[in-house]
């Protein structure tokens, strides 16, 4: 079961006036104080509401998103830990990818590596630690976030810092690498990665700059669906968190993420 159903009403109209906000395509905003979050689970319990209604057309839950994960991004955002998200079927795409900037109010596109589960991770194996999730991953690529952060201003963030958690940490798909399945000889802490834009380099990371290498996030991620009674499962995608700084892509723009041991993943923005 992907996950438990919350039949509070509040948390049904958070996420169906989430959900609405979106399809009018109005900025990113608190929700009205009658049906804002008042802690965390609170917030995940909307951000499921709401993509569950966007499940009607986008598919079931393929996968997840890490956010927040270095200690600048969080003080930001007005969080203490990383955050989660749910990515849907239909918005995963494989390289090389073609989307348009009209489908988006801001297009924002982060430069990751992806892992696809090989084995379940339920809940009843947690705590999870980053040597035992290795064994379950199958494949590791290159990846691009796809969000969409409706002309959030940043400067208020922190001030409602659920809101991020309840709006599926702007989430809107991923466009995948070619898998590497013989990802056990490569260096992953060591992996350099950089993000490009019609040629020109916006910046550089390593695997290390996610939570210390990108296994350490995915096995916050499965002991932080645990907590929710939730797990991971096989063919799951998980994105780690953006080695370089995020970049907002216009159209017309080409970006590229290569990899010195994992090859490179594009992106055409009509």
């Amino acid at each position: 079961m992907r996950r438990l159903k919350n039949r509070a009403p509040r948390i049904e109209r958070a996420g169906e006036w989430l959900y609405e906000a979106h399809r009018r395509g109005e900025p990113f905003a608190p929700l009205p104080a009658e049906l804002a979050p008042q802690n965390a689970a609170e917030a995940y319990a909307v951000q499921g509401e709401y993509v569950g209604m966007r499940g009607r057309e986008l598919g079931a839950v393929a996968g997840y998103k890490i956010a927040l994960t270095t200690a600048q991004m969080r003080r930001r955002a007005g969080l203490e830990e990383p955050i989660a998200g749910d990515m849907l079927e239909k918005t995963i795409l494989r390289t090389p990818a073609r989307v348009r900037a009209a489908d988006y109010q801001r297009l924002l596109v982060e430069f990751e590596i992806a892992v696809e589960l090989g084995e379940d991770l339920p809940a009843v194996g947690a705590p999870y630690t980053r040597e035992g999730v290795a064994r379950a991953v199958a494949a590791v690529m290159p990846a691009l976030e796809l969000a969409d952060d409706r002309n959030a201003d940043y400067r208020a963030l922190a001030q409602h810092p659920l809101m991020l958690i309840a709006d599926n940490a702007w989430n809107e798909g991923a466009v995948l690498g070619e898998p590497v399945r013989a990802w056990q000889r490569i260096d992953l802490a060591a992996l350099r990665g950089t993000a490009l834009a019609d040629g020109t380099t916006l910046g550089e990371g390593y695997g290390r700059d996610v939570m210390g290498h990108p296994f350490e996030a995915l096995a916050w991620l499965a002991n932080h669906l645990a907590s929710r009674g939730l797990g991971l499962w096989r063919s799951d995608i998980v994105l780690t968190g953006s080695l370089v700084p995020s970049h907002f892509a216009r159209a017309g723009e080409r970006i590229r993420f290569e990899t010195d041991a994992l090859g490179r993943v594009e992106l055409e923005v009509e």
